[in-house]
């Protein structure tokens, strides 16, 4: 239920506010599911206790997801996504560190999440603080160099206290990712680089849960194979969906294949 709760306040907002992202949200909804109610130590009642897990999303225009997931979670009332990108509202486009708890860094730049990611891990390190660093990156966003600049430092410090997901669904803003610049051996990239690797299907939660829990001795990517607009029949796999916003039909449509009855 929760699960698709998440998914179905992600349509609900990007409906009214007639915004971008509804597919790029989808693509990650099972992927924040699993690290917000199976795997993450946090807790939504001290959302800035020092010794928790951080999760930092890269691609902070999915941030429709993450802001139902926090809400879903309990860190603030879900009436808070009645006011998503809209003028005068609270929850920005991209994502604001300010806007509301729970969110660990403004993003919405591509390329940034992971170096601070590692500042983080570093400093976790030195410390002696146990909390594991996630971060979630788009496949088209492993474009950036300042992705493997990061990737090339973790493996260096032989950081094991930090996570990477690609959210590998194959589609970015204007193309196919593998059209764009091509990274079929996303893996072999990562591992070339010094990192242990694990492919999985991005929306199956008791995989991801699993892989998520593998102790490793260095920094680990979980490359997750997923699908664009992931559970709305009309969106899945399209690019366009990258943009558009559903209407009042489509909405009804969508909102109906998430409960199951189409």
């Amino acid at each position: 239920m929760q699960q698709t709760n998440i998914k179905k306040s992600i349509v609900y907002m990007t409906h009214y506010s007639k915004s971008s992202h509804v597919g790029t949200s989808l693509s990650i909804a099972d992927i924040l599911y699993t690290l917000y109610f199976k795997v993450l130590n946090v807790d939504p009642f001290n959302p800035e206790c020092p010794e928790r897990d951080k999760f930092i999303l890269s691609k902070g225009h999915g941030s429709a997801a993450l802001y139902a997931t926090l809400a879903e979670r309990g860190f603030f009332p879900k009436d808070f996504l009645d006011r998503y990108y809209v003028n005068g509202g609270l929850l920005p486009g991209h994502l604001d560190k300010f806007a509301a708890p729970g969110i660990e860094l403004s993003t919405g730049s591509l390329g940034h999440g992971l170096s601070v990611g590692v500042g983080m891990s570093i400093a976790n390190g030195s410390s002696g603080n146990p909390g594991q660093v996630y971060v979630l990156l788009g496949d088209g966003e492993c474009n950036e160099g300042s992705v493997w600049e990061a990737v090339m430092l973790s493996a260096t410090l032989r950081l094991s206290n930090i996570t990477a997901i690609i959210d590998y669904n194959r589609l970015q803003g204007f193309g196919e990712t593998n059209e764009v610049i091509n990274q079929e051996n996303m893996a072999a990239r990562w591992t070339a680089f010094g990192w242990n690797a694990f492919e999985v299907n991005g929306h199956d939660t008791v995989e991801l849960e699993r892989v998520f829990r593998i102790k490793s001795d260095r920094p680990k990517v979980v490359i997750a194979h997923t699908v664009k607009g992931k559970g709305v029949s009309y969106m899945e796999n399209r690019l366009e969906w990258h943009y558009k916003s559903p209407n009042e039909e489509q909405y009804k449509q969508a909102i109906a294949e998430l409960d199951g009855l189409l």
